[in-house]
Order: C-alpha cells, then sequence, then structure tokens
C-alpha cells in the first residue's frame, strides 16, 4: 500500500514569507509551486523548486487565479479560454526553472478557487486538462476525487490522481467545507494524521457532520500556509509509515 504526499508550496511573495516550506519539504513526497499568479515571484519559484530539488520531491505546477491580493481564493469571471491560456502560461513559467536544472514537472493541481470551480464545473475542468496536454501529456493531473476533474482528464487521455486532505473538513457530498466555516481546517496534527490514515487505510473519510463515506485517494494534501503545516506534516508521515504505508510520489 502506497500514497503520495503532496503540500502547497513557493506561496511566499517578495519580502512576505508566507508557509514553512524548508520545514516541511523532508517529509513530503511531491511539491505543487505556486506559478505567481495567487502567489509567488520569479525568485520565490527558483528557491522552492532547489529546495524541492535537494530533498528528492517531485515537482508540479500550481496554478490559479490571477488573484494576488485573494491568495487566489476569490472566483473571476474568466472564460475558460481565458483559464486555458492562463494556465498553460504558469506550467511554462514554472517549468522554465525545473527544466534548467535538467529536471522535468510531473503533475499539475489547481490551486484555491480555480481547483473548486473545475471540481464542479466540466467546462472549467476541461480548459485546465486541455492547457496540461497541450504542454505535455505525460503531466499527471491532479484533483478533487469524485469531481468533474476526473472526467476532464479522462477525455483528454492525461494520467489522474484523485487527492484527498489531511488537513480539511468533508461534506457530505465528498467536497470540501467552505472555509468560510467553523471547523473547515484541521489544525491539529494529530487529528490530520488520524484523517490521513482513514483514507489510506479505510478508503473512506468522515464528514463533518459524523457520517462515514467512502472516499478513495492517489494523494493526499497539506496546505502549506497553515500555520501548523509542518507539524502536520510530521505526524501525518510519522503515522503512514508507522502502519505500513509507502510514502512514494506519483512519478
Amino acid at each position: 500500500m502506497h500514497i503520495d504526499l503532496n503540500c502547497d508550496m513557493g506561496e511566499s511573495f517578495g519580502a512576505w514569507k508566507l508557509g514553512a516550506d524548508e520545514a516541511i519539504t523532508p517529509y513530503i513526497t511531491s511539491a505543487n509551486i505556486a506559478c505567481g499568479f495567487h502567489a509567488g515571484d520569479s525568485r520565490v519559484m527558483e528557491r522552492t523548486v532547489r529546495l524541492a530539488l535537494e530533498h528528492g520531491v517531485a515537482i508540479g505546477a500550481h496554478p490559479g487565479f490571477p488573484d494576488l491580493v485573494g491568495f487566489g481564493r476569490r472566483t473571476l469571471d474568466a472564460t475558460p479560454d481565458e483559464i486555458e491560456s492562463d494556465v498553460l502560461y504558469q506550467i511554462g513559467a514554472l517549468d522554465a526553472f525545473v527544466r534548467s536544472s535538467g529536471k522535468h514537472l510531473t503533475h499539475v493541481k489547481a490551486h484555491g478557487a480555480l481547483y473548486n470551480l473545475a471540481a464542479a464545473k466540466p467546462e472549467i475542468a476541461n480548459a485546465i486538462a486541455r492547457a496540461i496536454k497541450r504542454f505535455d501529456s505525460d503531466l499527471v493531473m491532479v484533483g478533487l476525487a469524485g469531481s468533474a476533474m476526473i472526467d476532464a482528464a479522462q477525455a483528454m487521455g492525461l494520467r489522474f490522481a484523485r487527492e484527498g486532505f489531511c488537513d480539511r473538513a468533508y461534506q457530505a457530498d465528498g467536497k470540501l467545507v467552505s472555509r468560510r466555516e467553523k471547523g473547515s481546517l484541521l489544525s491539529d496534527p494529530q487529528l490530520a494524521a488520524k484523517q490521513a490514515l482513514q483514507i489510506v487505510l479505510e478508503q473512506s473519510v468522515t464528514t463533518m457532520s459524523g457520517e462515514k463515506i467512502s472516499f478513495v485517494a492517489d494523494t493526499l494534501c497539506i496546505h502549506g500556509d497553515t500555520p501548523t503545516a509542518s507539524a502536520i506534516a510530521r505526524a501525518v508521515r510519522e503515522a503512514l509509515q508507522e502502519n505500513g504505508v509507502t510514502v512514494a510520489a506519483l512519478a
């Protein structure tokens, strides 16, 4: 039994630091690096790529809406064609740093509002899948398990990785509880580790209302901007290994 452990990273900007990338990286197997639209800049992108490579962590692009002020968590009124172009642009920007280091991207995972929109709207999921295929059809598309993104990836002939979250609460329909609601974020490392184990070992997740639903994931996410992210990463990695789960990158 194995699982990939990913984290959203490289979300600092200029003089402003966000996340504990250096502390988290030793515990993960895949890094989703911001591409400058919702967070990050050229220097942050390059530093984060180097950090991932130093630890043998697979690198993926983490494109979002062009919304630095809202950290990409606000839905913008963009057309599917605009989203396709923006995602393609962001993948290419990050890939420049990866290729110049002699390596290759392994996956693409949308960020924030773009991710949530793609999970529910096929036309947005298709736009993201088209951008990925145009860039490199060998890239893995990462998205919410049980969402519209699965069909979009299959239609484009892309491999798809079903994503679960260690640090987020779930609704009865398998979607994430809105961040606006109290209890939507699991900041306690032990609770996050418990949820990770349930997803991997039992292929289920307990919703915010207490209901247990079926849930299968190929990769588990830790949000790098959570204040306790480094402690969560360590707790999850240790819990998985102690229970005989191999933690390995998607590639």
